[in-house]
């Protein structure tokens, strides 16, 4: 049996009151802290002044839309999970979420029951980085935190990525899927294998893979067109090779 999700602190962008009050009502149900941003600024606002646990994040807001919120959070090394909640179900609104660094995108109108999963989902997850992360009373040996493919340095304890020395920035979700992909060389992994183990969720979109790959591949292939690491197994899902 899962034990309960802890009370978190949770940020609801979004403009139509209707829906945010709604939300704030069913997560404080729940057992969560909610709070309201009804624009971009002034969630952007919201989060310099405090460390949110997750952020509900609608695309279409005022002043600033949710993919500039997502862009300015992520280029100011603000990691907290982000679910994207839009009435846009078009791919390219998916994909730009996804790659902008949003760990879930649940489209309007949506079952509640189903966002309070995925928001549970979510928060499992960063909460298991997070212990990761956390020093242990006996530190692990440093061969077990560090992992090395052609000029690349990947260290788990510090949660930091080198390439030819130099750090590359990469969201929570990239950096475990880099991980997970690192400790298992050489071993084919279906999209749902890679869903399960990195995302915690056993069932979602096989894209969600192909996007997160295809931006490792951006980051560390001398030729993304052509990987060498990260490698498309065709008809079974993707290998890494060191």
């Amino acid at each position: 049996m899962t034990p309960p999700t802890p009370t978190r602190d949770i940020l609801i962008v979004e403009d139509d009151e209707a829906i945010a009050t709604g939300l704030s009502l069913n997560l404080r149900l729940a057992g969560h802290n909610a709070t309201i941003a009804p624009d971009g600024d002034a969630a952007l606002t919201q989060l310099a002044d405090k460390v949110y646990d997750l952020v509900l994040l609608d695309i279409n807001l005022p002043r600033r839309n949710g993919l500039e919120v997502l862009g300015a959070m992520r280029e100011a090394d603000n990691v907290v999970p982000v679910i994207v909640l839009s009435a846009r179900d078009g791919e390219y609104d998916k994909v730009a979420a996804l790659r902008l660094g949003a760990d879930d995108y649940v489209t309007k109108p949506f079952a509640l029951a189903e966002l309070l999963a995925r928001i549970d989902a979510v928060l499992r997850r960063a909460q298991a980085v997070a212990a990761a992360a956390a020093p242990e009373e006996e530190p692990a040996e440093a061969a077990d935190e560090v992992a090395r493919f052609a000029d690349v340095v990947v260290d788990n304890a510090q949660r930091t990525v080198t390439r030819g020395g130099e750090p590359v920035k990469l969201t929570h979700l990239e950096f475990e899927l880099l991980w997970f992909f690192v400790r298992h060389p050489s071993q084919v992994f279906t999209r749902n294998r890679l869903l399960a183990q990195v995302w915690g969720q056993t069932a979602g979109s096989p894209r969600t893979i192909d996007n997160f790959v295809g931006q490792l591949r951006k980051r560390f292939e001398v030729d993304a067109e052509r990987p060498k690491h990260f490698i498309t197994v065709r008809g079974s899902g993707y290998r890494f090779d060191p």
